[in-house]
Parts: structure tokens; sequence; C-alpha cells
């Protein structure tokens, strides 16, 4: 007789439980308005902040491998960026080794460096972008300070393969 009951309950619970969660045979549409869109304006970024931008994507996809996220380098392989002397000094020759690649001995806050560079960039634009990221970035430069187009306008692309000896 328990049985019974128990199976007449849990029939009884279920036939109410799913009745409840039916729509009870009617159905009802409501009408929505549509609020009329708004456009969204994205504000323009200013010339400086397109070039950190390019420069900071530049230095994760070219530089981090060898100069590290910090910009510290590799003692002994490659040379740091941040508070680099030899950077600071010529921020131009950043310029060209960037576009050119290297292959000439450096002396970097005291420490000799003779591990080859290859180009890094194609144009003077990126090459400006990422050597003024490394020096905002990691070097404490304001954007008065930064190398501009026409200070490197007299730097030549002429990528050097890293087979051919130096000149």
């Amino acid at each position: 007789m328990k049985k019974i009951n128990l199976l007449s309950v849990l029939v009884a619970f279920t036939v109410v439980f799913l009745s409840s969660c039916g729509g009870g045979g009617t159905t009802e549409t409501t009408e929505t308005k549509e609020e009329p869109k708004q456009e969204v304006k994205e504000t323009a970024k200013s010339p400086y902040d397109a070039q950190m931008e390019l420069g900071a994507k530049l230095y994760t996809e070219k530089c981090v491998a060898c100069h590290q996220a910090d910009a510290k380098g590799i003692p002994n392989a490659f040379p740091p960026l941040a508070g680099s002397d030899y950077l600071l000094a010529d921020p131009k020759r950043g310029i060209h080794q960037t576009l050119n690649g290297s292959h000439e001995e450096m002396v970097v806050n005291g420490a000799t460096y003779n591990a080859p560079m290859t180009p890094q960039v194609k144009t003077k634009e990126e090459a400006l972008a990422v050597i003024n990221y490394v020096l905002v970035h990691f070097n404490g430069y304001n954007q008065d300070q930064l190398l501009k187009m026409e200070d490197i306008a007299d730097i030549e692309i002429n990528p050097m393969q890293i087979n051919q000896p130096a000149q």
C-alpha cells in the first residue's frame, strides 16, 4: 500500500510540476519597441598614441626575444635597451640598426656585445615607432623628447644580410 501511495504522490507531483511549467495553452505576444540606434563614434587616436601602439606591437613581435620584456637584455648575449648608454647617446643609431641591422661590436653600459642584429622593420615609420616606444616606456622620455620623421630623414634603408661582412 505504501508503494501505491508513494507512486500516486510522485505521479501527481509530476503532473502538477509539468503543467505549471507550461504556458497554460495561451500564447502572449508583446511588442518591443526598437530603440533608435546611437552611433558609437570612435575617438581618433592621436599620432602619439598610434605611434606608441605600433611601437608596443613591434617591440613584442620583434624585440622581446633578445632584449626581453623588461628591455634589460641578456647579459653577455643581447644588450639592454632600458638605461642603455649606447642607445641614449644617439637614438638615431637605434633607428639605423632597427632598419638595417648591425654587425658592429658595441659597448653598452660597460659590457661588450658583438652578436649580429638582423634588420627588424621595413619602414622608417616602424623604426621610429619602436625606438620611440623604447625611449618612452623603458627610458622615461616624454613626448617632447622623441625623434620625429624629419630627424631621421637622412637615414637610408639598406638592410645588411646576416652573412654579409660589416663594411
